[in-house]
């Protein structure tokens, strides 16, 4: 909006809500952008304000990734982090595991009539420090406003380019007969973060999402020399639908010691307490690595070595099996299957 003196008063960041004239393509668009987006993302591919990105051929040669994802979580801060370090940390975390050096995102905001912009900004600046400390750029991206009620407060889409280095093949049809599975830590941290703030649980410790950006522990996982044929981050249905998508594309099966699992004493109380099973809940800074048997230990160490890896573990085997199974020997000696996820235990988790 214009003064008296003619020129645009800045944004009221502590008081003032979004409106549907900020996603209208006008002055009050080109506002929202320069003072909270541009402000936060500053960089030279941004600044020139184009409809895209004009990026650079890494030097190093190799072969580029992309991934994208869309990040819906309620409630919109957590214990632990928010919707936008979430934002970036997902996005990244897709790109090292597939063996890439993450580069440059892009990012999409929906946003609700009303929500409030002293929250977009910390949602903003969040994505910016998650960006820096993960040596990434976000270089491009958009911005939608629908009316109140429609959104939800705020949505982000994030899409990421990286570049994997020649003689790097991470694929989930790589497992083989004899491999070793590596966890690089605790299970279901983030997803019951969420879970308690949004039923508002209180436990004796409180339970902290685990959202990370993981491309720093990759890039020395890699440089261990180990042969790693698999990498995944267990996101969405936790570690348990990450082995058997994996298990259905290599075309094997896998057993797993419960026993080798790490889990907080904080979340399995609190899955138990609320009839969960801490294999099917969502993690956000955690990977599944699965190596040549004669190389666990060396990667071990090396994850071990890692501020993200330091309860690292080796859970378990992968064997032939026609059926593709995931099975995990029980701590009182028997066994159970770990079969797909039916249904949506945890709703708008990430």
């Amino acid at each position: 909006m214009k003064t008296s003196k003619g020129y645009i008063r800045s944004l009221d960041l502590h008081k003032g809500h979004v409106d549907l004239s900020h996603g209208g393509g006008g002055r009050a668009m080109a506002q929202l952008i320069e003072e909270i987006f541009f402000a936060a993302f500053a960089n030279e591919y941004l600044a020139r304000g184009n409809d895209g990105a004009v990026l650079p051929i890494p030097s190093e040669g190799g072969r580029m990734v992309m991934t994208t994802d869309a990040h819906v979580v309620s409630p919109l801060f957590f214990p632990g982090g928010d919707i936008g370090c979430l934002s970036v940390h997902g996005t990244v975390n897709d790109l090292a595991v597939m063996g890439a050096r993450p580069l440059w995102l892009a990012a999409s905001f929906i946003l609700e009539e009303g929500f409030p912009l002293a929250d977009l900004q910390r949602i903003v600046e969040s994505m910016a420090s998650a960006a820096r400390d993960a040596g990434v750029i976000i270089v491009t991206g958009d911005t939608k406003v629908v009316e109140r009620g429609k959104g939800d407060g705020v949505f982000i889409t994030t899409t990421g380019v990286g570049v994997v280095a020649d003689g790097i093949l991470l694929s989930g049809d790589r497992a083989q007969p004899g491999d070793a599975i590596l966890l690089s830590g605790t299970i279901g941290d983030h997803g019951m973060a969420i879970m308690s703030k949004r039923e508002n649980l209180t436990f004796d410790a409180q339970i902290e999402s685990d959202t990370a950006a993981l491309n720093g522990l990759v890039a020395d996982m890699l440089a261990s020399g180990a042969d790693i044929h698999v990498m995944r981050d267990p996101t969405r249905g936790g570690l348990a639908t990450a082995l058997n998508e994996i298990a259905k594309q290599s075309g094997v099966g896998m057993l797993l010691d419960e026993a080798s699992i790490p889990v907080r004493t904080v979340v399995e109380a609190a899955c138990e307490f609320l009839g969960f099973d801490p294999l099917y809940i969502a993690n956000e800074g955690k990977l599944v690595a699965i190596c040549a048997a004669a190389d666990a230990e060396r990667l071990l160490a090396a994850m071990c070595a890692h501020p993200l890896g330091h309860e690292s573990a080796i859970i378990g085997t992968v064997h032939s099996d026609p059926h593709h199974f995931v099975q995990m020997k029980t701590r009182f000696g028997g066994h159970r299957n770990v079969d797909w996820l039916s249904g949506e235990q945890l709703p708008r988790i990430c």
